[in-house]
């Protein structure tokens, strides 16, 4: 067994990163040079064995491992991991692989490693995260981000926010931008993916033409058809005139079509045909026209559950979930909530003539302790109650308890969401552990395979638990 490596404050990191392919190596490589702290020594391996006798040889604080170099160390790729992990000696070990594949995540994750990252990285994102993973798991000798973390902006295409996971999602739409495949957004309500769908299109090459947005779930049934593919004349009462729809005003432009989960099924059929041949065919209308757009659609369902319950057609699914792109809940992300509370209260308070010095120290934990249900949008909410309300100076607990209708609705009170000295609002096991799994379950965008080998369950077992869940409601719900 390898000796630890030194832990004086002043001990340069050891960084092995394991990569078959030299010029890729390089690359990686001198990203995280740029980015991580000059401290940091790197080496390089070009396959598992040579990796195995450097990390005997040798201790290391972090051990990057492409997944398709280390084939030669044992026939399946989780046997290869955890053998590395061992002789890592309690190493930072992070996967590299080619794709985001599932099985390759949940073999690293089950043999020992502490994240996964598909190819190719990012490497401001990725030196961010490995910094906070070290942070994580007690290894943060000197992995400090170049520059004390300039590198990773807090605002972004009207994104607010600097945390890991937002950095991911800002990489996500730089990388996805540019094309023109459809894009399909999960999220929570409030959590921004109108705005997501919006920077996409301004950093895409379509960004002069319109962006058309639809909310499928705000208009009636029976006009949705009309709004979307348009109307002549005639067709029905009230058609006085020949009008386009959405997808022939977005043409050479991006149609964002909001709440997809709400279309009905027999329009969803139409959409399918709609990407299929990118022919438009107005309401009472034989003919067709041709139109090219590029659709981004939304929603805060789970897609999976949708196809399950035979409420979304599979094969519209599969049309639309090319380019996928989930936002984490605001509880995911804690390090955002005092920045987006600060941003809103300036916004706002240069629109009400006001001025106000920020949060208290303990408002802000108060704040941050919270569960935002509605997320971004709830926090927006209350910080413009707060600016409405009064007059300036520094935002104190009681002026939010006064400020916060949602939690006072909720019978919490001056509690703002949070447990008061000496009472704590508990939840039911069985709420705290389905809320543990559904989160999980929407930050692998639905994947429970995924979602069960990060919370080290069976899969069966979430399905089991869901099941009974959705029988349980139906039970409330026949009682009421």
């Amino acid at each position: 067994m390898p000796a630890r490596p030194a832990s004086g404050p002043d001990a340069a990191a050891r960084l092995l990163l394991i990569e078959r392919d030299p010029a890729a190596g390089r690359t990686l490589a001198g990203q995280l040079g740029q980015c991580l702290a000059s401290t940091l020594e790197m080496a390089a391996a070009r396959s598992g064995r040579e990796a195995a006798e450097m990390l005997r040889s040798r201790p290391y604080d972090i051990v990057l491992v492409d997944l398709s170099s280390i084939a030669d160390l044992a026939p399946r790729t989780e046997d290869a991991v955890a053998r590395l992990v061992r002789l890592a000696a309690g190493a930072l070990t992070i996967a590299l692989s080619d794709g985001a594949s599932v099985s390759a995540a949940v073999a690293a994750m089950r043999a020992g490693a502490h994240d996964y990252v598909a190819k190719p990285v990012s490497g401001p994102a990725f030196a961010a995260r490995i910094g906070e993973l070290a942070h994580r798991h007690g290894k943060a000798r000197a992995l400090t981000i170049e520059g004390g973390g300039a590198a990773a902006p807090t605002h972004f295409s009207g994104f607010v926010g600097a945390s890991t996971q937002m950095q991911f999602v800002y990489e996500q739409i730089e990388r996805i931008a540019p094309s023109s495949a459809p894009v399909f957004i999960t999220g929570e309500s409030g959590t921004g993916k109108d705005v997501c769908a919006e920077a996409l299109h301004e950093r895409g090459p379509r960004a002069r033409k319109r962006f058309v947005a639809v909310n499928c779930a705000a208009i009636p049934r029976d006009l949705m058809e009309s709004e979307l593919f348009g109307v002549v004349r005639g067709a029905y009462t009230g058609a006085s005139e020949d009008r386009r729809g959405a997808a022939e005003l977005a043409d050479g432009g991006t149609l964002f079509l909001d709440e997809i989960g709400e279309l009905d099924l027999s329009l969803q059929g139409k959409l399918l045909r709609f990407l299929q041949t990118g022919a438009v065919s107005r309401v009472g209308d034989a003919g067709t026209r041709q139109v090219d757009v590029r659709v981004i659609c939304a929603t805060n369902r789970n897609p999976m559950q949708m196809i399950a319950d035979k409420r979304f057609r599979e094969d519209l699914f599969y049309r639309l979930h090319v380019l996928p792109i989930h936002l984490p809940p605001l509880r995911q992300r804690p390090a955002d909530i005092v920045v987006l509370a600060q941003h809103f209260l300036e916004r706002y308070a240069r629109e009400e003539h006001k001025s106000f010095s920020g949060f208290s120290g303990e408002t802000a934990n108060l704040l941050v302790a919270r569960e935002w249900p509605g997320n971004v949008r709830q926090l927006q909410n209350l910080v413009r109650r707060l600016v409405v309300m009064f007059d300036g100076g520094e935002i104190t607990a009681d002026m939010v308890a006064a400020a916060d209708i949602e939690s006072q609705a909720h019978g919490l009170g001056r509690d703002t969401g949070v447990a008061a000295p000496g009472r704590q609002a508990v939840l039911p096991m069985w709420q705290q552990e389905q809320r543990i799994i559904e989160d999980a379950i929407q930050t692998f965008a639905g994947n429970i395979a995924l979602a069960a080998a990060a919370l080290q369950l069976s899969p069966s077992t979430i399905y089991r638990k869901r099941q009974a869940w959705a029988e349980a409601a139906e039970q409330r719900r026949g009682a009421a």
